[in-house]
């Protein structure tokens, strides 16, 4: 999370336009669903009415589209012409799967293309195009917005872009959700920054970072397994959620108690069952994880377990390092990681 000073600081360079900060961080202008570079030629939006974002697909995920203007993922002087064809497809049809025959039609490949977008903005084409979708939807559960509201901010000229948007990720078009069983989705704003919560009235069902590698694929294992729709909204259990994650992020909080389900084989709930045991402020390794489960050669299996964890800090799987004591991987980020292990190191001290 920036600090204010650093928010004032991007603030002032996009007032003055300040070609030093281009590239260094994007702004999501709250009152227009844009965001824009440092650069911007457009009329200055209010301080308040600003979030800083260190990519472009943190203001994807945050729900932005790009500005037409200043075109922060597409400039004329510095993408060729596929690319900025490819941007603008994805905003008109941010749904659609892109196939080869989509691509040759542009003249190029879905190979080159992910070349091109991975040089440019650190990300290949298919990762931007699921970084819009779901934040599209995102944004929807953030602001809780009318679905026609929504709409129009995304601007879309019907509804059917938004709706089939939404639809891939959370289940159902918005207007018929009430026709199938339903999960509530909210927004919780974090330091380490923005996670998704999705539950019902009984218990929590998914817990992560809106940024995690695969998400959209974990919502789709969500959906089909309990053959549910997703809507925007709050349960007793998402509140509980909130207020034990802000007591967590505080240091007064060692054990979550909100009731949660656990979505995954019997093997995968041993191992989330061996990971709510870890003490706070401690780590085991994965084969710490696989002796304890009478099962020393199931250390690979206790690592996919730990990666298939859709509940993340209270299933802590981030408290699982490797045998030579390096951190290993983590669905959120090792960056992440790293802060919460020294995060919980501090407990008790």
């Amino acid at each position: 999370m920036l600090s204010i000073e650093l928010k004032k600081t991007y603030y002032g360079a996009l007032i003055d336009k300040n070609p030093e900060y281009d590239g260094i961080f994007y702004v999501g202008i709250k009152s227009t669903g844009v965001f824009c570079r440092s650069v911007c030629p457009a009329r200055k939006p209010k301080f308040e009415n600003c979030e800083f974002y260190a990519t472009a697909a943190e203001a994807l995920l945050a729900g932005f589209r790009p500005c037409r203007r200043c075109r922060p993922v597409s400039h004329p002087d510095e993408v060729p012409e596929v690319v900025r064809k490819l941007v603008q497809a994805v905003e008109e049809q941010p749904e659609k799967r892109r196939k080869e025959a989509d691509f040759r039609k542009l003249s190029t490949s879905a190979a080159q293309a992910s070349r091109l977008f991975k040089k440019r903005f650190g990300m290949i084409f298919v990762a931007y195009a699921r970084a819009r979708r779901l934040g599209l939807a995102l944004k929807q559960i953030k602001e809780h917005r009318a679905v026609i509201n929504a709409q129009i901010d995304f601007g879309y000229d019907s509804g059917s872009g938004f709706r089939d948007a939404f639809s891939k990720i959370m289940g159902a078009p918005p207007a018929k959700s009430k026709e199938v069983n339903l999960l509530k989705a909210d927004w919780i704003d974090t330091p380490l920054g923005p996670m998704i919560t999705i539950a019902d009235e009984r218990a929590l069902y998914l817990l992560e970072f809106v940024n995690r590698r695969g998400l959209e694929r974990e919502i789709q294992r969500l959906r089909d397994k309990l053959k549910s729709a997703i809507i925007p909204g709050k349960t007793e259990i998402i509140d509980s959620i909130e207020q034990e994650l802000n007591r967590y992020f505080k240091g007064e909080l060692e054990q979550f108690f909100t009731p949660i389900m656990m979505i995954g084989t019997l093997f995968q709930k041993r191992v989330w069952l061996e990971l709510k045991k870890i003490p706070i402020g401690k780590t085991l390794s994965y084969s710490d994880i696989a002796k304890k489960l009478d099962n020393a050669g199931a250390v690979r299996a206790v690592g996919s377990a730990n990666g298939a964890n859709q509940l993340a800090i209270i299933i802590p799987c981030h408290r699982v390092i490797n045998a030579d004591g390096q951190l290993g991987g983590y669905g959120g980020g090792l960056a992440r990681k790293k802060w919460l292990l020294e995060h919980e190191a501090k407990y008790g001290k």
